[in-house]
């Protein structure tokens, strides 16, 4: 079996209808206020409202910032954190899709009244230093896994990213309540719900910290979320599937956090920060090219993968394993989500500089069962191109 560690959140509350447990969590908490950290997008749908209802009926003092962006840059992770620090916040509730979540993180650790560090200085991994406030983290989509995470990821140039890996980033509490979920459109719900199969099947294959902890983990998530994505995708008012699909998302967020991601995410990374594609359509794009370059050196998994998700299938290792990548191009293919470059309006000259961007990502490439070069990368982005 191996040594191996494993870490996630303290405490997991799943359940439609699980929001109400916020009540009694923040009461224990005896904090005196809270910062609701959200986008403007939550606010214009009143999503929030059920949170705000009970911080009232308990009478907790609160401040909202709902500034968030999609890949939020340093300048807005410094503004909030500014504005909880003026709030006085003790206690913070992300409440939104990953960036709101990631950003919600950070906050916890920069509004700190006994915080020294600067935000530059806690990228990377186990770069953080000093505690955090009081962290709830409440996912308003199926697919990050944000919420049980130690990862933030924040957009540092006009197209880089960097991440802050650290167990300090753990939240206190995540509450998984699918009504939340339930008026997200198609295209984001297939995206996170694609996002979330990837983290999965990353976590599965990756090849420094993969161990049988994390290996249940993704097992399971991958069989909820390839279960349960296709009836949401059919139904979006199919609260048992959308319920399951965060569950799914969960587990798949604690099997990265601790058998991390590699190449899918690499070469994502670069397709948000120049074209400002949504994560999760940015593994779609590239999920079953990686997987076909990955083939050699991770057929073993994929055909473990393939008898878990379809238990009857049978075969030799290289077949599962092909029937493997087929059945997850298939699922592709059903999101209705544009899975060529040239359809998202990205020029073909721009392919050398997303090859050359994506190998600087060393921090997911060293996961990665195959070992990936500029070469290999723009081979990739190559074949999604048309």
């Amino acid at each position: 079996m191996g040594q191996f560690q494993f870490q996630t959140v303290p405490n997991i509350i799943a359940g439609l209808g699980s929001i109400e447990r916020l009540k009694q969590i923040l009461i224990e908490q005896k904090s005196k206020k809270l910062l609701l950290v959200t986008d403007p997008g939550m606010l214009a749908q009143q999503l929030h409202q059920p949170v705000l209802d009970i911080l009232h009926s308990i009478g907790l003092e609160y401040s909202i910032y709902a500034d968030v962006q999609a890949d939020p840059p340093e300048d807005v992770v410094l503004a909030a954190a500014r504005f909880a620090r003026e709030e006085k916040a003790d206690i913070i509730l992300g409440f939104g899709g990953g960036s709101s979540m990631d950003v919600a993180k950070i906050i916890a650790l920069l509004a700190h009244p006994e915080q020294q560090q600067k935000l530059q200085e806690m990228y990377g991994v186990n770069q953080v230093q000093g505690a955090r406030l009081k962290l709830i983290l409440i996912p308003t989509t199926a697919g990050t896994g944000s919420e049980v995470t130690p990862i933030s990821i924040v957009t540092t140039g006009e197209t880089t990213k960097s991440g802050i890996v650290s167990p300090v980033l753990f939240a206190d509490t995540t509450i998984l309540d699918a009504n939340f979920t339930r008026n997200l459109p198609r295209h984001i719900t297939a995206a996170t719900g694609i996002d979330a199969m990837v983290h999965a099947v990353e976590a599965y294959t990756s090849k420094i910290k993969k161990n049988f902890y994390a290996d249940l983990l993704a097992v399971k998530a991958l069989q909820i979320l390839y279960t349960n994505l296709r009836p949401v995708l059919e139904d979006g008012h199919n609260m048992e599937a959308r319920q399951n699909m965060l569950v799914g998302s969960m587990l798949a967020g604690q099997a990265f956090a601790n058998s991390p991601v590699g190449a899918v995410h690499a070469l994502a990374y670069p397709l948000g920060g120049h074209f400002h594609i949504s994560h999760g359509h940015s593994n779609a794009l590239v999920f079953t090219e990686v997987l076909k370059f990955n083939l050699t050196h991770a057929k073993q998994h994929y055909a473990e993968l393939m008898l878990h998700i379809e238990p009857k299938s049978s075969g030799s290792v290289e077949g599962l394993s092909d029937l493997f990548i087929d059945h997850m191009q298939n699922y592709l293919d059903i999101t209705g989500l544009p899975l060529t470059l040239q359809s998202l309006a990205i020029p073909e000259q721009a392919l050398e500089q997303l090859a050359q961007d994506a190998i600087l990502q060393t921090r997911l490439l060293q996961n990665n069962p195959r070992e990936l070069g500029y070469e290999d990368a723009l081979n990739i982005y190559r074949a999604i191109y048309s």
